[in-house]
């Protein structure tokens, strides 16, 4: 199977990054990739609350979801939408981080609400509450596919091992981990923790990463790492997607979670154990 993670630097306006998001997955296609995957907040990368209450949509309006929902369905492929920020109706005006998967006929097979909240405090001048504006999930999820188990993550979620350990043992083989993050903390963990995450699993797991100084309208500016990759379930890295917005495609063989479970059991030796 042919993947192909699209690394964006989405500006505050969907209807702008639409076409741009559009034309690199026929791109994907193109070369072959059969599962494309977009980073966190594909469809509106802002820190103004304010702006974002009068761009976002529901999910039932979203033109994002809908224009890439259409273009599945068209290249015959399954697409990962790494997240939306999406209106929720909920009472406290706060927006869901949602990742959705897509099926090649257009339906959504998955949805996922972002469950751990980016309140963090990364430097002085590099603070952000991502729960202030975003409520946070409450359940995790692994779909099934033409291909085997994929688990859905986002972003923070990284930083937390036993959601992932959760998802592999309900058999996922293929976690996505669509990011946004921070240049700061992108520099130092990124990669440990990815390479981390699919050892402890056995997973590949498939990380499309938003990057550079994103265009705004209003609010503060707003820097991602960039360096989407994949990594096998062995914890080799299969490709790296530099900090300029492109496409990545990877090759990956399914044979190989198998293969490393095999070698190292880790996910199936659990034993109980009293304390601390």
């Amino acid at each position: 199977m042919r993947a192909a993670l699209l690394q964006l630097c989405s500006g505050d306006d969907p209807a702008a990054n639409l076409p741009r998001t559009i034309g690199m997955v026929r791109e994907a296609a193109a070369r072959g990739a059969t599962f494309i995957l977009t980073p966190e907040v594909t469809n509106c990368v802002s820190l103004d609350r304010d702006w974002q209450a009068g761009v976002l949509q529901t999910e039932e309006a979203d033109i994002t979801l809908a224009g890439l929902r259409a273009e599945a369905a068209a290249l015959g492929v399954w697409l990962s939408i790494g997240s939306l920020g999406l209106k929720t109706g909920d009472a406290d005006g706060r927006f869901a981080n949602r990742s959705f998967l897509i099926a090649p006929d257009g339906s959504v097979r998955a949805r996922y609400d972002k469950i751990h909240m980016f309140d963090v405090d990364v430097t002085p001048e590099e603070t952000f509450r991502e729960s202030a504006g975003y409520r946070p999930g409450d359940r995790a999820v692994v779909t099934d596919t033409e291909f085997g188990k994929v688990g859905l993550t986002v972003c923070y979620d990284l930083r937390f091992p036993h959601l992932h350990r959760a998802l592999a043992k309900a058999g996922a083989m293929i976690l996505t981990a669509p990011a946004a993050f921070s240049p700061v903390t992108g520099a130092a963990h990124w990669e440990p923790l990815l390479r981390a995450r699919a050892i402890e699993t056995g997973c590949f797991v498939l990380a499309a990463a938003q990057t550079g100084t994103h265009p705004k309208t209003v609010g503060p500016t707003r820097r991602t790492y960039g360096h989407s990759l994949a990594v096998a379930p062995w914890g080799e890295l299969l490709a790296d997607g530099g900090t300029e917005p492109g496409v990545v495609t990877v090759d990956i063989d399914l044979e190989e979670v198998a293969k490393a479970r095999g070698r190292v059991p880790s996910l199936f030796n659990d034993r109980p154990f009293e304390g601390p």
